[in-house]
């Protein structure tokens, strides 16, 4: 695979302005943009729209937990707007993603992505929520569980992806937030890595934010997080 189709950048706009500068300065560098709930309530569908115009790929990442017929409903109406990846919540149990895998089948272009624990969840936070065992236990459960519902791929933590592959195997995709590049702050991402490690660990997919979003030069930032998969 291509580095630039492994690298997901996000974009965590909240106007679309702001969004398509990034796009415009990142030109033909990036193919693969995340679309999070902030942007697409500040901008709407129609943004979604224009980036696979341009020929982008799009995870829209929109974590769904709602009773099966709407997660099918919204899964129904990703595939639709011609997006590549959408999330549905791996806590809503086998109903709500079975429901999310049976409506993208009219999508052939469109991969369900279970996500599995919050990148900035921690041990303790289960905890509060009533949740036994580690973050680490947790993850491996849900991710058996979304490969029973069928879906294409998870979503999980760099520090997650060496046990998943190990339990499940090369199939399923991994896709992971909450990378960043050495020296930089890991943000609100409790369970962090970077990019390198993410990738030789397993990762088919890599989601940064800030460390090119908010560089002087994104594109050139972009080409120094590719640059970092090759070696």
């Amino acid at each position: 695979m291509d580095t630039r189709d492994q690298i997901i950048v996000a974009l965590d706009c909240d106007d679309r302005a702001g969004a398509e500068r990034i796009v415009g300065q990142l030109g033909e560098e990036c193919r693969f943009y995340k679309v999070g709930l902030e942007l697409l309530t500040a901008a709407g569908p129609d943004f979604v729209t224009f980036l696979v115009a341009q020929g982008k790929e799009v995870f829209l990442d929109l974590k769904l937990f709602e009773i099966p017929n709407s997660v099918a409903g919204a899964v129904r109406a990703a595939g639709t707007l011609g997006v590549s990846m959408v999330t549905v919540h791996g806590m809503g149990g086998l109903g709500i993603m079975t429901a999310a895998v049976e409506a993208a089948r009219a999508f052939p272009g469109l991969r369900i992505l279970a996500l599995t624990v919050v990148t900035s969840m921690t041990d303790e936070d289960l905890t509060d929520i009533g949740i036994g065992g580690s973050a680490a236990e947790q993850v491996l459960r849900l991710a058996r569980l979304a490969g029973k519902a069928g879906c294409h791929g998870l979503i999980a933590s760099p520090q997650d992806v060496a046990a998943l592959r190990s339990a499940l195997g090369a199939d399923p995709l991994i896709v992971t937030p909450g990378v960043t590049l050495p020296g930089d702050s890991p943000a609100e991402h409790a369970r962090p890595g970077t990019p390198r490690a993410a990738i030789a660990a397993g990762a088919s997919h890599i989601v940064v934010g800030r460390t090119v979003t908010r560089a002087p030069d994104p594109a050139a930032a972009f080409r120094l997080v590719r640059a970092g998969l090759s070696r």
